[in-house]
């Protein structure tokens, strides 16, 4: 099975050298292809996103990406539209031993991946500028099913869309009633709605009321930040990108050039996010030893300095991989 691996720019080379680390000590059948894209690969060769990379993308059975600087635009999005990954999914799970706002908070956010106003459908005119917002029942159906399956498979209760209906009329409107039509196929799962300014207040306050969240695109990139914040940071925020035949894993933080270079990123969120490529491709055993070992290094504070702790990025990386059973 061909894995391809991008570890991109800034703190990517060095939290994918981690997750490798763990990666290929777990007797994967597993073949990497490394690949350039980002900043440096736009200096190098003209383009942030190469030609062969991208060929080579499509040959493969999912993406390990690490981050991207100044040419996220240009790499991980044009990566996602190209492969067709409509679903971005975002866990926020605290953790024993990492201080946080929220104690026991485990929900995941389902972000529409294509479409909203990250179209990028902008206009300037006279010192007036103007965006266009999409919205289509076809890609709101899709990611409202996508979300209640996930919820389905994990056993959750509840999915909450996340809308600003009562002002967006056409464009949330649309997405609002999409997600009940849905709801209707799923009895057994409780269905709810939220303005997303509320979501926001609630997330920050009492986050236990959600369980998995659905919405549009940007308004996902937001609340999963939000929600990133509230059980330790983007340091521990993990997320995948799933269309119906590509699949692409990338940790929620960026590049961080403030620390590139100094052997201290969080190895976390990006481990984490190896370990959501394993579930995905069926390696479900593997998958939660991985999680397994995270958990535990966490509550014995063996961890990097922005959890308090003084390992560095490696040395983190080996005491997981040393947790694993």
């Amino acid at each position: 099975m061909r894995i391809a691996v991008i570890p991109g720019d800034g703190i990517g080379k060095e939290v994918v050298e981690a997750a490798m680390l763990i990666l290929e000590n777990l007797n994967l059948p597993f073949q990497y292809v490394w690949l350039e894209a980002g900043d440096e690969a736009e200096k190098k060769y003209g383009k942030a996103l190469p030609d062969e990379t991208l060929e080579e993308v499509k040959k493969c059975k999912a993406v390990l990406f690490g981050a991207a600087g100044e040419t996220a635009a240009d790499v991980i999005v044009k990566l996602r539209q190209e492969l067709e990954t409509y679903a971005n999914v975002r866990p926020a799970k605290s953790f024993r031993g990492v201080k946080s706002i929220h104690s026991n908070v485990d929900m995941v956010i389902v972000r529409e991946n294509t479409e909203c106003l990250y179209k990028g459908i902008e206009f300037e005119v006279d010192g007036v500028a103007e965006a266009v917002r999409i919205i289509s029942r076809k890609a709101s159906e899709r990611i409202v099913r996508f979300a209640f399956e996930l919820a389905k498979r994990e056993g959750r209760k509840r999915v909450t869309a996340l809308h600003k209906a009562n002002v967006m009329r056409k464009t949330c409107g649309l997405f609002k009633r999409v997600f009940y039509e849905v709801a209707k196929e799923y009895g057994e799962i409780e269905a709810n709605d939220y303005y997303i300014d509320a979501a926001c207040m609630y997330i920050a306050m009492d986050p236990w009321r959600f369980d998995v969240i659905v919405t549009t695109n940007m308004f996902g990139d937001i609340v999963s930040d939000l929600a990133a914040g509230i059980v330790g940071g983007l340091g521990l925020a993990p997320s995948a990108n799933i269309g119906d035949e590509y699949a692409i894993f990338e940790p929620v933080h960026g590049a961080a050039f403030d620390i590139a270079g100094k052997g201290i990123a969080n190895p976390t969120a990006m481990i984490l996010t190896a370990s959501m490529m394993l579930r995905h491709l069926g390696f479900e055993e593997e998958a939660k030893k991985v999680e397994r070992a995270v958990e535990k290094v966490l509550a014995e504070g063996k961890t990097t300095p922005d959890l308090g702790g003084n390992l560095k990025t490696m040395e983190m990386a080996e005491e997981i991989l040393k947790a694993i059973e």
